[in-house]
């Protein structure tokens, strides 16, 4: 069963991300078709963000992390207003895809 789920972790303050909209899309043709969304729990985590889990077929995915706002509430300058990750889902496994978060900078990889 393949699914998608990330984290967000702010390495600038070392406490997860809470309350941050994250949206997921397929890449489809010359454009990209939503899949889920969701914002992060008080773990700085969404579990599930494809709607249908249980069917994500393989193909080229995008998180859309809508960072700015999350900044602005904890009164901190950021650079990246938003983070956008691509990614491609090749096997059956679960794809988990945290992101470490600071004002001026991001990283990202796959997690398990």
């Amino acid at each position: 069963m393949t699914g998608i789920s990330t984290h967000i972790l702010d390495t600038g303050s070392g406490l997860p991300a809470e309350g941050v909209p994250v949206s997921l899309s397929k890449q489809a043709g010359d454009g990209w078709q939503p899949v889920g969304s969701g914002v992060t729990n008080n773990d700085g985590r969404i579990q599930n963000l494809a709607t249908d889990d249980l069917n994500l077929p393989k193909g080229v995915y995008q998180l859309h992390f809508a960072i700015k706002d999350y900044f602005q509430k904890h009164k901190v300058q950021c650079f990246y207003p938003e983070v956008v990750v691509t990614f491609e889902v090749s096997d059956d496994r679960h794809h988990h895809v945290p992101l470490l978060l600071s004002p001026y900078g991001y990283s990202t990889y796959r997690g398990s």
